[in-house]
């Protein structure tokens, strides 16, 4: 299949390429490179062997997309573009709501436009808000976000569905992440993020190569065992798997569907900083800072449907995510900007 990729060559974006050629698909990439960069997409060819068509495109620009979809006789399409970062949607909402959602309708008129019917939408475990009951099931109770990031993923979730409703040709399914870390094992592409990272993982790895002092662990008066908010952490290359399993039930069923991409273990953040540092054998010091706004006490996946649907679950545990992050970073100190 030809797959479009919006926002391809970001963090998962990078990964789920390589696994969609390795799968014998062909990705195609969309990306304005506002927090990504075009060596990520260098890399996923060193990797794969394969030369990734790429197109520098902003989704928010009608024409453009509109012109893409005119050349590019795409079998289905992979939705990441968009902000992501959880801490600045809320101290910049607006740009979130317009970048996220306007990103969404263009792409879904262009599709519609051009008779492409099949598309996988990057969600997120923010649309259950603060959980009532744990492990969340896809029928657990979304809305209630905490942060505007999530309500945009919330709100085009509901976008998707609706456009399923019109148009019964629509083949939707909606994979809702938990928490991405890790890299791919050969090392050659990861987590960059721009600044301050936002995620956890790349935080304690800059600290790790001596990019940063310490890691700041936000809050640690959540109700957990230990204080410090419990997440459900799923390595990187098992998500792209889930994007590679979810094209054939996409282009076999009609409708809208959300699915879990989560391990159903949870893990707190003072746990992954000392894993950390005990599986790689370096030193990761972390003091405690104050609760970030909109983060909850503890979010963890119930991944059954995506095994009974989709045929798929997460083969990495806490050794490779925790490996795989510093393999990463060590042969990358400054990230991608380090390139040669």
């Amino acid at each position: 299949m030809r797959v479009l990729l919006t926002g391809g060559a970001g963090y998962i974006g990078s990964h789920t390429a390589v696994e969609l050629i390795n799968a014998g698909h062909t990705p195609i990439i969309a990306d304005n490179y506002s927090n990504s960069c075009p060596e990520a997409v260098e890399r996923i060819g060193r990797i794969t062997g394969c030369n990734v068509e790429t197109h520098t495109i902003d989704m928010c620009d009608a024409e453009a997309v509109d012109k893409l979809f005119a050349e590019g006789h795409f079998d289905a399409c992979i939705h990441f573009a968009g902000l992501k970062a959880v801490g600045e949607s809320v101290s910049i909402p607006i740009q979130y709501y317009r970048n996220n959602i306007d990103s969404t309708l263009v792409l879904l008129d262009a599709m519609q436009r051009h008779g492409v019917c099949n598309l996988i939408f990057s969600s997120s475990a923010t649309v259950y808000g603060t959980p009532d009951k744990l492990p969340l099931t896809e029928d657990s109770p979304t809305g209630g976000c905490t942060n505007p990031y999530g309500w945009t993923k919330y709100m085009i979730e509901q976008i998707i569905r609706d456009a399923a409703v019109a148009n019964p040709e629509l083949s939707a399914v909606l994979l809702r992440y938990f928490n991405p870390v890790g890299a791919h094992a050969s090392g050659l592409i990861g987590e960059d993020p721009s600044g301050i990272p936002n995620n956890l993982m790349p935080f304690i790895s800059q600290v790790a190569v001596g990019r940063r002092h310490h890691l700041s662990i936000f809050g640690n008066d959540y109700n957990t065992p230990d204080g410090t908010g419990v997440r459900d952490y799923i390595h990187v290359v098992d998500l792209a798997k889930g994007h590679v399993a979810a094209l054939p039930y996409c282009d076999s069923h009609k409708g809208c569907i959300a699915v879990n991409l989560g391990t159903g273990t949870g893990y707190s953040v003072k746990q992954m900083a000392e894993a950390f540092a005990e599986i790689n054998g370096v030193p990761v010091p972390y003091e405690y800072a104050p609760r970030r706004p909109g983060d909850i006490d503890a979010c963890y996946a119930d991944p059954t449907r995506a095994r009974e649907l989709l045929g798929w679950e997460a083969q990495l545990g806490l050794s490779e995510m925790c490996r795989d992050t510093w393999n990463w970073q060590k042969n990358n100190p400054q990230g991608y900007k380090g390139a040669d």
